[in-house]
């Protein structure tokens, strides 16, 4: 290599002030300081190789020295005499440390990190199923791992598990992909060894839940108590219906939310799927069945804890597999079934559209209507629940029920 008469002084660098745009003193060789209209500096090479010019950024100015800035530059010009890339072997170096630090992170760590990270907009209760599914099955598994070397057969491993519960086998398939495209996005792997694993496990058609006959409904309940369950699984399954909530609302409700005297129950908007708030007006069978359990979970933060696990809500599973145990003669019959049945009990008996969907918390599709539709009829709603406590009493004790038109 040739020699270079290198010609920049610290007192000319530290004297270059910025302008409006960014400028270059030049070094020699190649190697130049550029003054950014920000007041940074900062070391370049340029060069021509394969008869194209290329830059490569060496480093800022203090921290890399003049005398450190032109060994690296003799450096860097010993690579281009060997018809080599600076700025490639530069990327090259890089893909490395980020390969480096994919193989230093491990899954469980990086999950974490993901769930922060992206699923902060969605709701309370989406975020904690969706941590519980990790704890539960994947962490056990590969949570260890170091991200760059789980492979398929890991998370095929892990859904096959679950093949007996499709849906779920599928969302958990689901949630590794997210991790790991994430991670793609960070540049910690190339690969999402999830992708290939998709359509393993086929789920089953999406039906709609099977809902109950009045008639159903009285077996349902007096079916309920003979189940051998523990107290706080059958009142949860009363109140699913009783106030017309879905399943994770019920489970995951606080103490806190509830004001028994004043019989209201106010569900934060991050609990709901429509992410506004929802007040369930309760009815006086509902408030006595709170009171139960209040006698026996009202010292947690729950009302309905977990019997198993400190600390945390009753699992869903819980009420799942309840349900399918109860025989009254309806086996596909589930904790969403409820409100379908309660649905259209109230709508057969006379309660408006309005009213009913509302007690479901459904949102308006049509924008335009729901930028002018502001009404909460709260009057009929509590009306409507208490109604339907009343009708599934007398549904319970075999009473004569005629059903009426709407």
């Amino acid at each position: 290599m040739r020699h270079v008469n290198y010609v920049l002084k610290p007192a000319t660098i530290d004297n270059a002030k910025p302008r409006e745009k960014a400028y270059s003193l030049t070094d020699g060789g190649g190697l130049l300081i550029e003054v950014l209209p920000s007041g940074s500096k900062a070391w370049r090479f340029k060069y021509h190789l394969d008869g194209k010019r290329e830059k490569v950024t060496i480093g800022s100015y203090p921290a890399v020295s003049i005398k450190a800035a032109r060994d690296r530059h003799a450096e860097l010009r010993e690579l281009v005499e060997q018809k080599k890339s600076p700025a490639r072997v530069k990327q090259s170096h890089a893909s490395q440390r980020k390969a480096a630090a994919a193989r230093a992170t491990d899954f469980q760590a990086f999950a974490q990190q993901w769930v922060k990270e992206t699923l902060f907009h969605r709701s309370e209760g989406y975020r904690a199923q969706t941590v519980r599914w990790l704890d539960a099955y994947v962490y056990p598994s590969i949570g260890g791992m170091q991200l760059g070397d789980i492979e398929p057969a890991h998370v095929l491993a892990i859904i096959e598990e679950r093949r007996g519960t499709a849906v779920t086998a599928e969302r958990i398939r689901t949630i590794i992909q997210q991790v790991f495209n994430h991670a793609i996005r960070k540049l910690l792997v190339t690969s999402n060894p999830a992708t290939p694993m998709r359509g393993v496990i086929n789920r089953p058609p999406v039906a709609n839940h099977r809902h109950l006959t009045e008639k159903e409904l009285g077996k349902f309940w007096r079916a309920l108590e003979n189940q051998g369950a523990h107290a706080t699984t059958i009142a949860a399954s009363k109140l699913l219906l009783l106030t017309m909530a879905r399943k994770t609302e019920l489970l995951r409700s606080t103490w806190s939310e509830f004001d028994l005297d004043a019989a209201q129950w106010d569900i934060p908007a991050g609990r709901m799927k429509n992410g506004k708030p929802h007040r369930v007006f309760l009815s006086s069978q509902a408030i006595e069945i709170l009171r139960q359990v209040h006698k026996l979970t009202g010292h947690q933060a729950y009302v309905f804890p977990s019997i198993f696990r400190g600390g945390v809500p009753m699992g869903d599973v819980t009420l799942n597999h309840f349900f399918k145990r109860i025989d009254f003669g309806v086996p596909e019959f589930s904790p969403h079934g409820t409100r379908g049945t309660a649905a259209t009990i109230l709508r057969e008996h006379g309660f408006a559209r309005d009213v009913v969907e509302l007690l479901l918390a459904h949102s308006e599709k049509s924008q335009t209507v729901a930028a002018y539709t502001h009404a909460e009829h709260a009057a009929e709603r509590k009306r409507a629940l208490q109604f339907l406590a009343d009708h599934v009493d007398r549904l319970t004790v075999g009473a004569e029920v005629i059903s009426l038109r709407a």
